[in-house]
């Protein structure tokens, strides 16, 4: 897939970011890049590139200048943000304002997060949050998530190459089958790279604020959330041997919850409020076919395993969908 520099730096504004993307392309897979381009931040771009990064951001709450220097940037974080902005008021924005202003004031760069899907109160109650942090953990946290937009957008930019380049295939038998091809070799290598450092973390506090499991689905194919989908959370209490790959596991599924996304595309309470989840394995699955009655897949179903040594731990199971592809990671 050939990409140029300006691709890239319309996934992150560092111009050393891009460069370096640029010099190791092409990539055969989405998860290549992101691999590339996790090692790229995190151990070739420096601070200066930090910074320039960060800046490149509109304030959240608030537009991309005209002249920014990436149009497809500008457009990206205008959809990114649009939970937010559709769940403000003016009394919430001003607020919102107000400590993006304080923060700046005491860090000196603009509060970066990962805005999508995200309402405005949220994303006001994590910059209250984080406004307590000594700046040098507030930086490494705002290179975090400046490393989760850049992934989204990868993503994006993966996408968006591989509906352009199947236009050129002239060959009506061949033309969807070249555009499902492209959009299933997304699946599975998306941000998988991001949830390594979640998946061995574990909560600091044993009272929760939320239930154990999460989870939050977005329609990649329109860049917003996927509101209207149902979500049931199941765990295997059967007696004989747990699920595997090659053995039937029918009859030993337990519902523990069931929902449907709203606007934000987030589930609402599949499981308890409790300190400390029960080991085992889960299975959360997600009606795909009446969301999207002509997309490629009916249903999905994610199975997963909680041990002992994580009870106290979050775990949120997002789903990036599209017609032809899905994927997922572990979130926290």
């Amino acid at each position: 897939m050939g990409l140029e520099e300006k691709d890239f730096l319309a996934c992150c504004g560092s111009s050393k970011f891009a460069k370096e993307m640029a010099l190791a392309s092409p990539f055969s897979s989405l998860q290549h890049a992101v691999t590339a381009a996790r090692d790229i931040w995190f151990s070739k771009v420096d601070v200066i590139g930090w910074l320039e990064a960060f800046d490149s951001h509109p304030q959240i709450g608030k537009s991309a200048p005209s002249n920014h220097k990436s149009e497809t940037s500008a457009q990206w974080s205008k959809g990114e943000q649009s939970t937010a902005l559709a769940t403000a008021t003016n009394s919430s924005l001003q607020e919102l304002s107000e400590w993006n202003a304080q923060y700046r004031q005491k860090f000196g760069f603009i509060f970066l997060i990962c805005a999508s899907g995200r309402s405005t109160s949220e994303i006001l109650a994590e910059l209250k949050k984080r406004y307590l942090n000594r700046p040098i953990v507030e930086f490494e946290i705002a290179a975090q998530e400046q490393m989760k937009i850049t992934e989204l957008r990868l993503a994006k930019l993966f996408a968006t190459k591989a509906e352009a380049a199947s236009t050129y295939d002239q060959n009506p038998v061949t033309l969807g089958k070249k555009a499902e091809e492209d959009r299933v070799s997304i699946i599975g290598a998306h941000l998988t790279a991001s949830s390594e450092a979640a998946a061995g973390k574990t909560s600091q506090s044993s009272s929760r604020t939320r239930p154990p499991i999460t989870t939050h689905v977005l329609d990649v194919s329109l860049g917003s959330p996927a509101a209207g989908m149902d979500v049931r959370l199941d765990m295997w209490t059967g007696k004989h041997s747990p699920p595997s790959f090659d053995q039937n596991d029918v009859g030993g599924w337990v519902l523990q919850g069931f929902s449907t996304t709203d606007k934000d595309g987030r589930s609402g309470q599949l499981t308890s409020i409790v300190d400390a989840v029960k080991p085992g394995i889960y299975r959360i699955s997600f009606n795909t076919g009446k969301y999207c009655p002509g997309g490629f897949f009916p249903y999905v179903s994610l199975v997963f395993e909680i041990r002992e040594t994580q009870k106290l731990e979050h775990f949120h199971v997002p789903l990036l969908l599209s017609p032809f592809s899905f994927t997922t990671y572990r979130g926290s």
